[in-house]
This record gives C-alpha cells, structure tokens and sequence, in this order.
C-alpha cells in the first residue's frame, strides 16, 4: 500500500483549520530533497507555520508538501518530500499527530532520541510564546 502520511498531513491541516486554529508541521531537514531555510533549522529539524496567511500556494501532494513564502522578508520557495514530515499539530493547543516510521521515512524520534524547540516563523512573526506545546513520542 501507499504511504498514509499525505492523506493524514492533509486531513489534520485541514481539521486544524476547520476549528481556527493553526497548523504547523515539524520537519527533518536532513531527508534529501528537502528544501527549507537552513538558518532556522535546529537540531536537524524546523518547525513551519503552514497557515494560509503563512504561506502561499500550498500544496499537499502524495510525495511532497510545496509553498511558498517569506522568511526574515525574503521569499522562498520550500519544498518538503512527505517523509520528512514528523508531526503535523495545531500552534494553539498541541493537537495533532507524530508520525512513526514507515518504509523509507525518518525515525520520529530523530538521531538524538528527541525533539529540539526549533521554531521557524516564517518570518510572520518574531515573537515566540512562553507556553509553546511540545511533542512526544508515545509509543
């Protein structure tokens, strides 16, 4: 079978959006293909902001995620293979999914066995809240 990953990347944004809330996605930079700003990554990953008034032209296809956008007021065209998507949640509650590993993807936990608080703002906004939900891995 195909990877469920782009369907349920797909489902949770829009679930996310559906309740006004923002959805935000936490990628492995390391996965070839993937195209992010190399200065907001941390630890190996990026967190993104992939909220309408975040990006332009989403594109949540069965093999990449595509936008465009700005970060620091210069524009950027990201490109994210789907396996290099970890976690897809809502900024202002957690809610949301961590993905576990499937044929080919990353391992969830990373190659330090956590996730860093790496935030990439895409530029929208320069502030990062105290109380900022983190992500685990229950397994």
């Amino acid at each position: 079978m195909t990877s469920s990953r782009p369907y349920l990347v797909r489902a949770f944004n829009e679930w996310i959006l559906d309740n006004d809330c923002t959805p935000y996605i936490v990628v492995d930079a390391g996965v070839q293909g993937v195209q992010v700003p190399t200065e907001h990554v941390a630890n190996g990953q990026i967190v993104l902001n992939i909220s309408p008034g975040a990006v332009r032209g989403l594109v949540i296809g069965n093999g990449a995620l595509e936008f465009s956008a700005r970060f620091g007021g210069v524009p950027m065209q990201v490109f994210i293979p789907l396996q290099a998507v970890m976690a897809v949640y809502a900024k202002e509650n957690g809610e949301g999914m961590v993905f576990g590993s499937e044929p080919g993807s990353p391992d969830p936990e990373g190659p330090e066995g956590k996730h860093g608080d790496n935030a990439g703002d895409n530029g929208q906004n320069g502030d990062r809240p105290s109380g900022r939900p983190t992500l685990k891995v229950v397994k």
